[in-house]
């Protein structure tokens, strides 16, 4: 690979997760029990692959996002630990259910459950999840967490048939790409802030607030994804260069590199992302033009935009340990390289 974009600027590269991670640990700690102890089945396969991919290695952002929010608002009980489980869970189902649609070898620099036990087992273990999550849910008793969840359970699966229907459509317009990971990663994002304040028991307006948190970070979060999926720091996710462009999927950088591109150009990402016929030198070529278009830049300029509305989004609250932690969660994931 000769092009090699870099994606972080100086004065913000040494945001860390670790403040939220350090006020949540105990919390966390409690969340990894319960997710291990309701991943557990009498059928051997069902534990064994759910542990595969629960100790892969993810920061378990989402759940995190649960914790914080709660104790930021006051929260005094357990059911934010439950909570944060049910969001680890809806989480982990998605990713085996994408990576069977996606076929996807690797996740996270290790073979995916599909590979290791097959698209089904995958299917289904998902599945499971899925339904021990609501349960979950249900044994909290908050009818208006369940509420959220439940709707963005069903945002989530549109927003994955939405991918599906745009996979490989050149066509796709920003907007339409941006309805896209609302739904597939936006969602569970803003459900996992928003319940926090829920069964704390605050205002709609504070609700509403870590609802657009939530919102805006994963969009940040995503488009982040995006840009990296075309950088020399995609390594160190534990993914390769280009896996994206590999799968023919089209992304922000590029709908933004077709849209700008002229019809040669346009030529290309046809023959590559819609017709699959990708050449040894292709994912190089790819990068140059994203780099003469801006299109990498953009993304990321994208994702800085809604991390700015996620960071104002907080302003309603009190200043507080918690919040900062959640302030800087966003400026780690719009500057994240690991």
């Amino acid at each position: 690979m000769g092009v090699v974009v870099p994606l972080t600027d100086a004065s913000s590269a040494q945001a860390s997760l670790k403040p939220l991670q350090d006020l949540i640990v105990d919390d966390m700690a409690s969340v990894n029990r319960v997710i291990l102890d309701k991943a557990a089945s009498e059928v051997e396969m069902i534990p064994e692959l759910a542990r595969h991919l629960i100790e892969s290695g993810g920061k378990r952002l989402r759940p995190m996002l649960t914790l914080a929010t709660a104790k930021m608002c006051g929260y005094e009980g357990d059911g934010h630990v439950w909570l944060a489980a049910s969001v680890e869970f809806m989480h982990t189902a998605t990713l085996l259910h994408d990576d069977v649609v996606d076929e996807s070898d690797m996740r996270r620099g290790e073979s995916t459950a599909r590979i290791l036990w097959g698209n089904q087992a995958s299917v289904l273990v998902g599945d499971y999840l899925l339904g021990q999550a609501f349960k979950m849910m249900v044994d909290v008793g908050s009818l208006s967490a369940l509420h959220i969840l439940s709707n963005a359970a069903a945002v989530i699966a549109e927003g994955e048939v939405a991918q599906l229907i745009a996979s490989k459509n050149t066509a796709t317009t920003e907007d339409e790409y941006l309805a896209v990971i609302t739904g597939k990663t936006a969602a569970l994002f803003s459900a996992a802030a928003e319940v926090g304040a829920v069964i704390a028991d605050q205002p709609k307006a504070e609700q509403a607030a870590l609802r657009s948190y939530g919102k805006n970070l994963g969009l940040a979060f995503q488009l982040i994804d995006d840009a990296l999926d075309y950088s020399g720091e995609m390594a160190k996710l534990g993914k390769s260069v280009g896996d994206d462009f590999r799968e023919g999927k089209i992304t922000l950088p590029v709908v933004l590199s077709f849209r700008r591109g002229n019809d040669e150009e346009r030529d290309f990402w046809r023959r590559t992302l819609q017709e699959g016929a990708i050449g040894s030198d292709d994912l190089e070529k790819a990068i140059a033009y994203m780099e003469t278009h801006g299109a990498i830049s953009d993304t990321v300029e994208r994702a800085r935009h809604y991390g700015a509305i996620a960071n104002d989004a907080l302003a309603i609250f009190p200043d507080s340990a918690h919040k900062n932690a959640l302030m800087e969660a966003i400026a780690f994931c719009v500057n994240r390289a690991h």
